[in-house]
């Protein structure tokens, strides 16, 4: 008797060969048969007409506090994610001083946009090292498998303390103390260890995060903790600032490649987009990753499947009108009421007179309304509605500013109307990276690289500005199916998600449908898979607020060969555990 069965289906098995029709068998949390199959089983899914693959290990997440009191790690586990990677960028809550917490907190608030006040609820502090946070998470059951990688930044200032927070290079005995404690950790079964060196990642208070400066002497030292070891990968976030003077082999790639070299061949992600400001960059990035792996190095690049960017509307994070002295006066008004009085031709009329004040507040994304309005036009040809079936791959032509210009209305008032659509719940999508060229060509061919694997997705970050969890459906759904040109095949996108971010964060079990892998897969209408429009739902602790992005078409998600998402809707099943790396 097999506890679950899986017949008829379309397996495309994840290694990249072809598709086939066949069943798949699961007996104690793996897989037993592929193939033809008989015999009974407890449970019997008849796939036909459906796909199915293995689960999707999702490499670049930010679930490390929301991992204290949500068990299903959603918007994740919508989209087939039946592992997910946290601790990215560099970003954490451990290891940590209780003196500390706030720092912490205040850091990934300013860095990934989730609210504070979710945080300082939510967040248990049951630990202090980083072995002890992995203990805490175990207690717990969950929707999916989860891995956790050690950041640099609490790192940082769990042995540094305030000089952590202060620019200062750290000593000998820092360095000494920091691979100290990453060891311990690794051993223990950290995934490996993160560091973020953006200058767009800022704290709370609008201070660069801790180890965003650290120096050639920090990172090499550190690295060398993995020394000697079986496991372990890592994994940066870069501006590599290579465009200031069109420098193709610039100081922050060598640092990066002498990191890598410390930690003694064990493989490196680093992050991978196209900035308008230097839109030939990632090809430079490209080309010394290919040089880098000729000498041997393990080197990757993190790709996302579709533009980089923000979400605005009266119910986001972000809107551009944010800072005139009208809209100030009602921004704290429910929805409906605000809604109410912006359609009111008079208070239109007068915020429309107005100029904006500053709103800048430290954190990532309000300074990007002092930014915007400043070139307004620029950013409506890029500015897009979303419609119950989003488009992420829209034409010029379709911009708020296109509008605008075809009516002969000035854009901020275009935009203005646009936001009281719906009853003020539409969104505006702004592709800040990947989209120079209003099109998704250049990422397709970063994507499809041969040292690239899927990643970006931030899942559990950015709430009211971002919701990329949805990268693997996404893949899917537009690359597989609906884009009309330069296509990719079922079985290479499966294989991207699937096996190769396993394979890159060293899980050999899963990944592939296989007699003796996990059993972790999914069965997905492909014909009819389509993600929703985004939505606010006011779910975080402290009455906080995410948007949350669902999908049509998964019949079904099975983590260890239970069921834990089926049509769309959870189970309440939560087979998923912390996976410790070995």
């Amino acid at each position: 008797m097999f506890d679950l069965k899986i017949t008829r289906g379309t397996i495309v098995d994840g290694t990249g060969e072809a598709r086939f029709t066949g069943d798949v068998a699961v007996k104690n949390g793996r897989i037993v048969e592929v193939g033809k199959v008989d015999g009974p089983a407890t449970r019997t899914i008849d796939a036909d007409g459906a796909l199915v693959t293995p689960g999707f290990t999702d490499v670049h997440t930010h679930y490390d506090g929301q991992v204290s009191w949500d068990r299903d790690l959603a918007p994740s586990c919508y989209h087939g994610v039946t592992t997910a990677v946290m601790g990215s960028c560099g970003v954490g809550f451990a290891p940590v001083r209780p003196t500390d917490h706030d720092r912490l907190i205040e850091l990934m608030e300013g860095v990934e946009d989730i609210p504070g006040t979710a945080l300082s609820e939510g967040i248990t502090w049951d630990w202090s090292t980083f072995p002890e946070y992995m203990d805490a998470l175990e207690k717990q059951s969950r929707t999916m498998d989860f891995g956790l990688q050690v950041p640099h930044d609490a790192l940082r200032v769990f042995v540094m303390g305030g000089r952590a927070l202060a620019n200062e290079s750290a000593t000998e005995d820092d360095i000494a103390g920091m691979r100290r404690h990453l060891r311990e950790s690794l051993e223990a079964g950290a995934f490996g260890f993160s560091t973020g060196r953006s200058d767009n990642h800022r704290d709370a208070s609008g201070d660069a995060t801790p180890a965003s400066e650290a120096d050639r002497a920090e990172l090499i030292g550190i690295a060398k903790a993995f020394d000697g070891l079986g496991h372990g990968v890592l994994q940066a976030v870069s501006d590599f600032d290579m465009a200031v003077s069109d420098d193709r082999f610039g100081p922050e790639f060598d640092l990066l490649e002498a990191m890598a070299e410390a930690g003694g061949g064990h493989r490196m992600s680093i992050s991978l987009m196209q900035r308008d400001q230097s839109p030939l960059q990632w090809q430079w990035v490209l080309d010394r990753v290919e040089k880098a792996n000729a000498r041997g190095l393990q080197m990757r690049v993190q790709c996302a499947p579709r533009g980089i960017g923000v979400l605005l509307g009266l119910e986001a994070t972000f809107n551009p009108f944010m800072g005139f002295p009208s809209y100030k006066e009602i921004a704290n008004l429910p929805l409906p009421e605000r809604v109410a009085r912006m359609k009111n031709p008079d208070f239109r009329a007068k915020l429309l007179r107005e100029t904006t004040e500053p709103v800048s507040d430290g954190s990532s994304i309000p300074p990007l309304a002092d930014h915007l309005l400043k070139r307004i036009d620029m950013v409506a040809m890029r500015l897009f509605r979303f419609a119950e079936r989003p488009n992420y791959e829209p034409e010029m032509e379709d911009s708020i500013y296109a509008e605008a210009f075809g009516k002969k209305q000035p854009t901020l008032e275009a935009i203005y109307d646009a936001l009281l659509e719906d009853q003020g719940h539409q969104l505006l999508y702004f592709p800040l990276y990947n989209y120079t060229a209003f099109n998704l060509d250049n990422v397709r061919q970063m994507m499809t690289h041969r040292f690239a694997i899927p990643g970006l997705s931030d899942g559990g970050a950015h709430v009211g500005t971002v919701c990329d969890a949805s990268f693997p459906t996404f893949l899917l759904q537009h690359w597989t199916r609906d884009r009309k040109r330069d296509q990719i095949s079922i079985e290479k996108a499966i294989k991207m998600q699937a096996h190769d971010t396993a394979r890159h964060v060293g899980l050999t079990d899963r990944g592939t449908i296989a007699v003796g892998q996990k059993a972790d897969l999914n069965v997905i209408d492909h014909q009819n898979l389509q993600l929703d429009r985004p939505k606010l739902v006011g779910d975080l602790p402290a009455g906080g607020k995410r948007l949350i992005q669902r999908a049509k078409g998964y019949l079904a998600t099975v983590v260890s060969g239970e069921v834990t998402v089926e049509k769309g809707e959870l189970t309440g099943r939560r087979p998923g555990r912390l996976v410790r790396a070995s």
